[in-house]
């Protein structure tokens, strides 16, 4: 995945989207058709994803009509059918029309005792499919809010990882519940912008995320820089509730693609047999993983293991494009600065070849 980046002052969600759209319209086209393509790969009908993509974008009008603006004009600015980029934001909520849930994918560690000043220190890996993304972007916006927001995103996509100016941080996994349906409901990517956009405590972005009807799960682990309570929360989000995982007496919290919260963890439906083995791992390398280096953190995270440990997908290249898994990107989130520190590949490329920080 190679990555580009590009600054944006305008607060005017049209004119950002129109800018963005403007400039980055091959990347954009390029993986609006690859989705397409990959939704009649895993036998989606087009005439649903198309169904689901328009009710997803009635449903962002209705929730942030400022994001449902923005996406139409980058749509207009790269060339596309509005309906096509809306399929690309609420890829999530099409994939949920699946009958059988899709493989999860990434994993998430955050450390934010609240008993300390301490920034939290993160580290996520971005895993999935290879073949769909040949480029990301690294995006800085300023909100309507005066918030600076930095995040990583797919070319086309309102938003995933990311970080604002108010210090709140905000890591992304996917997540599969027996409500999720094909309602179209709130894009989660957009609920992820919407959050990192307005929030400037923990509070704040759950309140946001509650307030959002999904039709399709995820899980977003936000944390704040200020020594305040909660100081982090995942968010995990369903179509049947909204539910909340608090850090450990230890000041962790982990995630990878199951539910963790009792109230939610009986619908669960991932048929990913690698999630609660990369939980158990991360878990398993906490102690290791307090160090302020980021290297060494990263370095941990893998553990003995190295490449070679479960939270490190290597593509099979023997394999059809939609079955293939690649962890794209390492990313952690500098809360003090308001910065992401990155670099594409696996913990182990970061921590044997540094860091980039945007």
């Amino acid at each position: 995945m190679k990555l580009e980046t590009q600054v944006t002052e305008t607060k005017n969600p049209q004119q950002r989207g129109r800018e963005i759209g403007d400039r980055w319209a091959p990347q954009i086209r390029h993986t609006c058709a690859l989705y397409l393509d990959f939704f009649s790969q895993v036998d989606i009908d087009p005439r649903q994803v198309r169904a689901i993509a328009e009710s997803s974008l009635d449903a962002l009008q209705g929730w942030c009509p400022e994001l449902a603006e923005e996406l139409t004009a980058t749509a207009e600015g790269a060339g596309l059918p509005v309906w096509q980029l809306a399929a690309l934001n609420a890829r999530t909520e099409i994939l949920a029309a699946l009958a059988e849930a899709t493989l999860g994918e990434c994993s998430t560690a955050v450390y934010a005792p609240d008993t300390t000043d301490e920034a939290p220190r993160t580290l996520q890996t971005w895993d999935w499919h290879d073949a769909l993304v040949p480029h990301g972007l690294l995006l800085q916006l300023t909100a309507a809010t005066g918030l600076t927001v930095k995040l990583f995103t797919e070319f086309g996509m309102l938003g995933k990882i990311g970080v604002n100016s108010a210090g709140l941080g905000l890591h992304f996994n996917i997540l599969h519940h027996r409500s999720d349906n094909a309602s179209g409901g709130v894009p989660v990517h957009a609920v992820a912008r919407r959050v990192l956009e307005e929030a400037r405590n923990v509070d704040e972005a759950i309140e946001l995320a509650r307030s959002a009807r999904v039709s399709a799960s995820t899980v977003l682990t936000v944390f704040s820089r200020h020594n305040q309570r909660p100081r982090a929360a995942s968010i995990e989000m369903s179509p049947q509730a909204t539910a909340l995982v608090l850090p450990g007496t230890d000041g962790w919290i982990t995630h990878t693609n199951h539910f963790l919260a009792p109230e939610l963890v009986t619908g669960d439906r991932t048929v990913d047999d690698t999630t609660h083995n990369r939980l158990a791992h991360v878990d398993a390398q906490r102690d290791a993983m307090r160090v302020g280096d980021l290297a060494q953190r990263a370095r941990a995270f893998c553990g003995a293991e190295g490449e070679q440990a479960p939270i490190c997908f290597h593509p099979d290249l023997h394999l059809a494009p939609q079955e293939r898994w690649e962890t794209l990107l390492t990313v952690a989130i500098d809360s003090e600065r308001g910065d992401l520190l990155y670099r594409t590949g696996t913990p182990m490329a970061l921590a044997e070849n540094g860091y980039l920080r945007f």
